[in-house]
């Protein structure tokens, strides 16, 4: 069960430009993928989530990553993005994002953090980078996590080890090079995103 306002798959599209965005969210939409995130550190990402916001503001939860400040949150809100995704636990950011009613997704590693997080306000957090702590770290963490907090894993995640991930509980995942990188073709990404989602209903 999915305990998130998040969808269990998130795409993450770094590197994308504002040209290609449309074509490429069209891609992952189409394949099932329900969450896309642009990361700040993208070429000109403010408007790339706007057009994407304005494609697929309906039928997808978007919004952006690798955000760091409460005024990076305000740029992404007035660009129509709903998603708010930081690679670490900054409680001023949380709060801030909560504040607007957008859905924020923190990074945390340690339980210390974690509970930060969720003082600040998340309700989903993800393990960044998820590789390199392994399944095993992410089992221990939600043993003394609140129930209706989800976990989602992120980094090292992928269509070939989700089984992995799925058998320690995780509620989602997100995903970047596996599904997208600078220069991908549409139809390059839409067949992987239909092999990610394929695997996660599997």
């Amino acid at each position: 069960m999915n305990l998130s306002p998040l969808p269990p798959i998130v795409a993450i599209l770094r590197g994308v430009k504002p040209g290609e965005v449309v074509d490429i969210a069209a891609a992952l939409v189409e394949a099932g993928v329900g969450a896309i995130e642009v990361p700040l550190n993208s070429p000109d990402p403010v408007e790339s989530i706007r057009r994407l916001c304005d494609a697929f503001g309906d039928r997808a939860l978007c919004g952006a990553g690798t955000v760091l400040t409460p005024e990076a949150v305000d740029a992404v809100a007035e660009a129509g993005g709903r998603l708010i995704v930081t690679p670490n636990t900054d409680p001023a950011v949380i709060a801030h994002a909560v504040g607007r009613g957008l859905t924020v997704m923190p990074g945390f590693a340690t339980p210390t953090e974690a509970f930060a997080a969720i003082k600040a306000g998340a309700r989903a957090l993800k393990l960044f980078p998820a590789g390199t702590f392994g399944p095993g770290h992410i089992k221990a963490v939600k043993d003394v996590l609140p129930r209706n907090v989800a976990v989602y894993a992120v980094g090292g995640v992928g269509a070939s080890n989700l089984d992995t991930w799925r058998a320690v509980g995780v509620d989602g995942i997100g995903v970047g090079g596996e599904l997208y990188r600078p220069g991908d073709r549409a139809a390059d990404v839409a067949e992987r995103a239909a092999r990610l989602v394929a695997a996660w209903h599997g």
